[in-house]
């Protein structure tokens, strides 16, 4: 109480300077401190918006020097076509381009492409070439893929999937487990494979989808050869089966499904599908979700990639008549990709309903 009463007492017993101060001396006071303020702050803005002016082009410069090859995770829903035109567009609005300190160099071109198409109703890992990486696509496309894929028995399509329209239905309700497994063995190794009506395979220069969707009669293409490295039941829930497949380039795992349900005198049709893995990218721990489409964070996933391929792929150069990739060059403005002229793109849709063929770009 007494330390309480001390401290008013002292508090108390100070005296307020009464010295009159002009009022225009006040003034110019309160009117140099407003200017101070102002003039700092000013300078704030101004270095802000330097670092902002900065920062663009410095962004731009880093994502055309971005080269090499990455994938992500493509949803269900979006083709693989879009999904690449929706990752260009973000790295490009995260660069600011174009701008208009960047349309001048007309020169600088990003180029982008994918490694093997998935079609709208598929998920999983799309391999992404960038750069001087899209030169590396060829080799994604031939090498090893592995999906999950859930076929449904009883019923047959005319896309061999679900997106199609149903063409036959047959009994399954007598075909066990045992029953797939014991035919597995036939789809599994170097085998032939007649690739689906609804694929990008041409005509006299037309797919066989677009001359399909016309209500053209087409014939089907010869069996071809293909490779089935490992083919093995996970589930068993009539009428669903659940396949782990991998097997090498131009395989289709719609025909692989139908072909099953054929041989178990019935037929099929591929439920859901998914790509666990191209190459040396797996889902689980190469392919980046679409929050992580961001510059730095592919330049981090390209430095960490690369150790995944062989030093004489990387080095290896492909011709541009004998590469499938799909590649978006542009002088720094927002264009459609122009497909290559000689692409064979068939060779790589492992799955393509009719709904992903709409918008292929190749």
């Amino acid at each position: 109480m007494a330390a309480a009463e001390a401290a008013v007492v002292s508090s108390s017993s100070l005296k307020p300077d009464t010295t009159p101060v002009p009022e225009s001396a006040g003034m110019a006071a309160a009117t140099a401190a407003t200017s101070s303020a102002m003039a700092a702050a000013a300078a704030v803005a101004a270095r802000t918006g330097s670092e902002a002016r900065v920062s663009k082009p410095a962004l731009a410069t880093k994502l055309l020097s971005l080269s090499g090859v990455f994938a992500v995770h493509k949803p269900k829903g979006p083709t693989s076509a879009e999904l690449l035109n929706r990752l260009k567009e973000k790295l490009l609005a995260e660069a600011g381009m174009p701008s208009p300190e960047w349309t001048k160099r007309k020169k600088q071109t990003l180029k982008i492409g994918h490694g093997g198409t998935l079609d709208s109703a598929a998920r999983g890992v799309l391999v992404v070439g960038i750069g001087r990486g899209t030169k590396l696509l060829t080799s994604m496309l031939s090498g090893s893929k592995r999906y999950i894929a859930t076929g449904e028995l009883g019923k047959a399509t005319d896309t061999l999937d679900s997106t199609g329209k149903v063409t036959e239905e047959k009994p399954y309700d007598k075909i066990t487990q045992e029953d797939i497994e014991g035919i597995l063995q036939k789809f599994t190794g170097n085998i032939m494979q007649v690739p689906p009506l609804y694929s990008a395979l041409k005509k006299d220069g037309q797919r066989l989808s677009t001359l399909m969707k016309r209500g053209e009669v087409v014939e089907a293409k010869p069996a071809r050869p293909v490779t089935v490295y490992s083919l093995s039941l996970q589930k068993f829930q009539p009428p669903f089966f659940t396949l782990d497949v991998e097997c090498g380039g131009g395989f289709y795992i719609r025909s692989l499904v139908s072909d099953i349900g054929k041989e178990l005198s019935s037929c099929a049709n591929v439920l859901e599908l998914t790509r666990t893995k191209q190459g040396p990218f797996t889902l689980e721990e190469h392919a980046l979700p679409e929050d992580k489409w961001t510059i730095d964070d592919i330049a981090q996933s390209l430095e960490q990639c690369s150790s995944l391929l062989p030093a004489e792929t990387a080095l290896k150069k492909s011709k541009p008549e004998e590469s499938n990739e799909q590649v978006l060059s542009f002088p720094l403005q927002m264009v459609s990709p122009i497909p290559p002229e000689n692409s064979h793109h068939a060779e790589v849709a492992e799955s393509g309903g009719a709904s992903s063929l709409d918008h292929m770009l190749y």
